[in-house]
């Protein structure tokens, strides 16, 4: 899908609507846009690839840009596969073109593609520039955004930042949904572990008059700017979003399912927004993002093998991966003989920085009763103060 951002500059997306997993865990229901594109002025660059199974879609679309106009640079923000599959062929189509990367994507691209001899480089620095006439680019180093090589490329003339995966979302760049929900769980899911280093980056971008964000999935970001740039600030931070409570439960038979469930009720009646995710059958990624995106989070688990549900286990080690930290957590266990599940479980919320454990705990043994109906009531209160 070809469009034009201004007169110079072309999009060419491809929007790969049969996906259903990207990267091999990430559900996309709606698809996947890889984005590359195309600055055709007195010389004429191409900004990245594209996924391998599309590279022939890819490369007619440069065509239709510049007709039988060979490019004269390519260049490369980031070497993940998804955007760099298609170096080795863009390379036999135009054997002339002079690679633009910086020096660790070069050692990338002998390792992607060994048997690809690049004879044309100019290798970038952090800071550098590339003049295609009118249009200039410069280029910022973004190590671990998220991988070591990332840079991203800011072209002075359009305002335009070439960003690299940040400020990328899930599904297709036509696709009809809230940016904010998908870009979230793009974010946590892929960046959320390297916070600091893009509070680095932001530090770096807002010295740049930047008026359109072009990722290398989703669509081009032309207004409000400040809101997505504000939201990549505080999950970067480890902000919560919003005020309220994240539900997250491992049930086996529905009995700790329907303790969740009691707290959610409770919790809404006393005015606090809530979300309820059962881990044994959601996208575990929408209820990771959902868990940082609020301020408290409360782990629901049977005990399991005397620790807890498997689910839920791996639920935890997701959210440690990504720097989980400043929030209340609070617990819901079940055990018919030796309920253990809240002590795993805040052992391992332990080991993450500055998380305040509530005061109530509420344990069942097999099912809910007066007592433990009565502690979800006391839990439901402290939580919505």
């Amino acid at each position: 899908m070809l469009s034009k951002i201004t007169d110079k500059i072309y999009c060419n997306s491809i929007n790969d609507r049969d996906i259903t997993l990207f990267e091999g865990q990430y559900k996309v229901q709606k698809g996947m846009a890889y984005n590359s594109y195309i600055i055709s002025d007195e010389k004429t660059a191409v900004l990245d690839t594209v996924e391998k199974s599309h590279t022939r879609e890819w490369l007619d679309g440069i065509k239709a840009v510049l007709g039988g106009k060979a490019p004269d640079y390519l260049v490369i923000h980031h070497m993940e596969p998804d955007h760099s599959a298609s170096i080795g062929d863009f390379y036999r189509e135009y054997p002339g073109v002079t690679i633009v990367a910086n020096s660790k994507t070069l050692a990338m691209i002998s390792q992607f593609f060994p048997d690809t001899v690049i004879e044309n480089q100019c290798v970038m620095t952090d800071g550098g520039k590339l003049c295609l006439g009118g249009a200039e680019l410069s280029f910022v180093f973004t190590p671990m955004i998220h991988w070591p090589e990332v840079m991203m490329s800011f072209e002075s003339e359009s305002g335009l930042l070439f960003s690299a995966d940040a400020f990328g979302t899930f599904g297709t760049a036509d696709a009809d949904q809230i940016w904010d929900d998908e870009a979230c769980r793009y974010y946590i899911g892929i960046v959320g572990k390297y916070g600091a280093q893009v509070q680095t980056a932001l530090k770096k971008l807002s010295a740049l008059n930047v008026s359109v964000i072009c990722p290398l999935h989703g669509p081009v970001l032309r207004e409000n700017l400040s809101h997505y740039i504000s939201l990549y600030d505080k999950w970067s931070s480890y902000t919560p979003e919003k005020h309220g409570v994240c539900i997250c439960c491992a049930s086996v038979y529905g009995n700790t399912l329907a303790a969740a469930k009691l707290l959610d009720s409770e919790l809404r009646k006393r005015g606090a927004e809530t979300v309820l995710f059962d881990l044994t059958v959601c996208d575990i990624h929408e209820a990771v993002a959902a868990a940082f995106r609020y301020d408290t989070l409360v782990m629901a688990s049977t005990t399991y093998n005397g620790s807890v549900f498997p689910v839920a286990d791996c639920y935890i080690r997701k959210l440690a991966e990504r720097n989980f930290k400043n929030r209340k957590v609070a617990f819901i266990e079940n055990g018919s003989w030796g309920p253990v599940a809240a002590k795993v479980m805040k052992a391992a919320f332990s080991e993450m920085k500055n998380i305040e454990f509530a005061e109530n705990t509420v344990t069942l043994k097999s099912a809910l009763s007066d007592v433990s109906r009565q502690a979800v009531y006391d839990l439901a209160e402290e939580l919505s103060r």
